[in-house]
């Protein structure tokens, strides 16, 4: 019988850049993740994204364990040599998806440097309508994640879709059915953003989800704000965080959503070095607890 809990799955992220996905995932397949989403910093380095995606393949073997997502993190706007090397990255990602069994490839939109939000509209409409319909010819989706990486609305070197104005206005600018989010709380969070309306409004163009959350230390904010010395916001790995992620999987469930919530880990101030894999499978149960934990057929 298949497991509808599994609608939503539970995994992580591992790094890919200098070809090590593959061995990650043998590593850690048996630690109880359903998903994987090897990712590229940049660049892929020139690798053979069908021979990785093979070997990640392998390395997962006959575990029920998907890969959906592919990551590319770079800025595929500006045309600097690491800024080509990530946009080439893109189109390989897009081509060579299906080797990985992803439907998915995720990342930043990219962004015209120290410039304001707006200002990249126009290469970002010039560069993300040719990759959508390179993405819809290989029935694959574009998922922008939603993280400001320190920029703002007048300044910034990564990414424009990191608040709900400016997806409006890349929506506007790129209206096709496969370009959407790669959501999560916690980059709302660190902007003093209430995260769950937005599942409500904004779910049909979610496509993937992060598992990251934030604490937010509102007392430091009374005392100090936001733009003092003391640090008001923390990203956190998803249970140690002021989310309740119940109502996050059930808000998703509500709007009909089913994919990957990958854990993105490296964040945790408490939790990291060698702490990490403590953090993060103590995630993936907290997420599977949240998820309505096993799931239990009627036997009638």
């Amino acid at each position: 019988m298949s497991n509808p809990a599994k609608s939503i799955r539970v995994g992580t992220m591992v790094s890919a850049t200098k070809g090590e996905a593959a061995k990650r995932i043998g590593e850690i397949a048996d630690l109880g993740f359903e998903s994987f989403e090897p990712f590229f910093w940049q660049t892929t380095n020139g690798q053979d994204l069908a021979e990785l995606g093979k070997r990640c393949r392998e390395a997962i073997g006959d575990r029920d364990i998907t890969i959906s997502t592919l990551g590319m993190f770079g800025n595929p706007l500006e045309e600097t040599d690491i800024d080509l090397q990530s946009l080439q990255g893109w189109k390989d990602c897009i081509d060579n998806a299906h080797h990985f069994g992803a439907t998915c490839v995720a990342g930043f939109t990219g962004r015209i440097r120290n410039r304001p939000l707006t200002d990249s509209l126009p290469r970002y409409r010039k560069i993300w309508r040719e990759l959508a319909q390179r993405a819809a010819d290989k029935g694959v989706k574009i998922a922008f994640e939603n993280c400001a990486m320190d920029g703002n609305w007048a300044t910034g070197d990564w990414n424009i879709a990191h608040n709900p104005d400016a997806w409006e206005l890349i929506f506007n600018e790129t209206p096709d059915d496969n370009i959407g989010l790669e959501w999560e709380p916690c980059h709302q969070m660190v902007y003093l953003i209430d995260p769950l309306p937005q599942i409500r409004k904004w779910a049909p163009k979610i496509f993937h989800v992060h598992g990251k959350d934030a604490t937010i230390r509102w007392d430091v904010i009374r005392e100090h704000g936001i733009f003092g010395k003391e640090k008001f916001v923390f990203m956190r790995t998803p249970g140690f965080g002021d989310s309740n992620w119940t109502d996050i999987i059930s808000e998703l469930r509500l709007a009909g959503w089913s994919g990957s919530i990958d854990i993105e880990g490296w964040h945790d101030p408490v939790y990291r070095d060698a702490l990490e894999m403590t953090g993060q499978v103590h995630a993936l149960n907290y997420l599977k607890g949240c998820r309505g934990g096993d799931f239990v057929a009627d036997p009638a």
